[in-house]
């Protein structure tokens, strides 16, 4: 009896040793939101804690980390190559869109998540085929080719997409209204306006192109076309039950950044917080979506300065009053944060290159 009872006692131990050091199961979200602020370094992300009237939604996040920008053929990428990188999780170089050096399509994650039965979006404040969301569908060796890269819209595995550039679509060269097809490709598209969530079909494929070119600035009266458009996109993508990918592109921070215009980019970024409050209050209700917060570059070296002194004045800086400044109206090779929340966001710590974002996102998806 004493022999039985010993026994059981190193079993029990040797059950209870091998359970403590077999890791924990990763975590494996089925859902995915990819918010990218396109020229938003860290000076830009700390533009809500000053400027707001409310607190920041980056308080919201506890998993943060730092990527690092250059392509394959530039210090200072552009967005086509770090998109095309967090896109496929291959460098590549300034200009192309979802190739390699060699010019050959790469697999991005929305047609990944596409072959396992998830549904996919796209949504920008730019042409819906500008470098950022094109790479999230298309395949072209240089960004400008916009007419061919909305053709590829159309044959693509995306269920969803909203943003400015109707006139890719049916003010061609070509002279071509590709818009005509998009019925037999699966597509119904709205020219004018976006529905209320809830009203979608959702075995209907959708786009939405309220504007011929890019949509307006937050100031000059786009309202909130982004936040409104994001919430749409998770309403009808995620009837479906296998899962789905969303990228969110707020894409005029950058544009603000190019023109050193500080007012510009302030009113780009609060809205740009309104789509991640979004996402993040979806995510927290779901309990399986993984909501990532990145940029593809920074632009303009935006700092939130003193006030300076003005000419005929003495003395120093006033500390009491922030006044923003710019080093350059180009990108800049700084390296930029990345939040986390969700199933896996833990992964997401360190210091990378931002192909790895793509990796970490893959590895999730896969159970790795």
């Amino acid at each position: 009896m004493k022999n039985i009872l010993l026994l059981l006692l190193v079993s029990l131990t040797l059950a209870c040793t091998a359970s403590e050091n077999t890791p924990p199961e990763p975590d494996k979200p089925t859902k995915i939101i990819f918010l990218i602020g396109d020229g938003m370094g860290l000076s830009a992300v700390s533009t809500g804690f000053y400027f707001g009237d409310q607190p920041s939604v980056f308080n919201r996040f506890h998993e943060i980390g730092l990527q690092q920008t250059s392509s394959a053929s530039h210090k200072i990428t552009d967005s086509a190559a770090s998109g095309t990188a967090l896109a496929t999780g291959t460098l590549t170089y300034n200009g192309a869109i979802g190739v390699d050096t060699a010019k050959v399509s790469l697999q991005n994650i929305a047609e990944l998540v596409a072959s396992m039965g998830w549904s996919t979006g796209v949504v920008a404040t730019s042409t819906i085929s500008h470098a950022t969301p094109a790479s999230f569908y298309a395949h072209v060796e240089q960004r400008s080719m916009e007419e061919e890269i909305a053709v590829q819209m159309l044959d693509s595995e995306i269920d969803f997409f909203a943003g400015g550039g109707r006139a890719k679509f049916n003010e061609r060269a070509d002279s071509t209204d590709i818009l005509l097809l998009a019925a037999e490709k699966g597509f119904t598209i709205d020219t004018t306006s976006l529905p209320a969530p809830g009203s979608l079909n959702g075995d209907q494929k959708y786009g939405f192109l309220p504007q011929a070119g890019s949509m307006p600035s937050r100031r000059d009266g786009r309202g909130d076309f982004l936040p409104d458009a994001t919430v749409l996109a998770i309403s009808h993508l995620s009837q479906d039950q296998e899962g789905f990918f969303l990228m969110v592109e707020g894409s005029q921070i950058d544009w603000a950044g190019h023109a050193n215009d500080a007012k510009y980019l302030v009113g780009e970024m609060l809205d740009f917080e309104k789509v991640i409050a979004a996402a993040l209050d979806f995510a927290e209700k779901d309990g399986n979506t993984l909501v990532v917060v990145t940029a593809d570059h920074e632009t303009g070296g935006y700092a939130l300065g003193p006030e300076v002194p003005k000419e005929g004045q003495e003395g120093y800086s006033d500390y009491t009053v922030i006044e923003p400044v710019f080093a350059t109206g180009q990108h800049t090779a700084t390296l930029i944060p990345v939040f986390a929340f969700g199933p896996g966001a833990e992964n997401f710590k360190g210091i990378y290159k931002n192909t790895e974002i793509n990796h970490k996102m893959v590895a999730l998806l896969k159970g790795e």
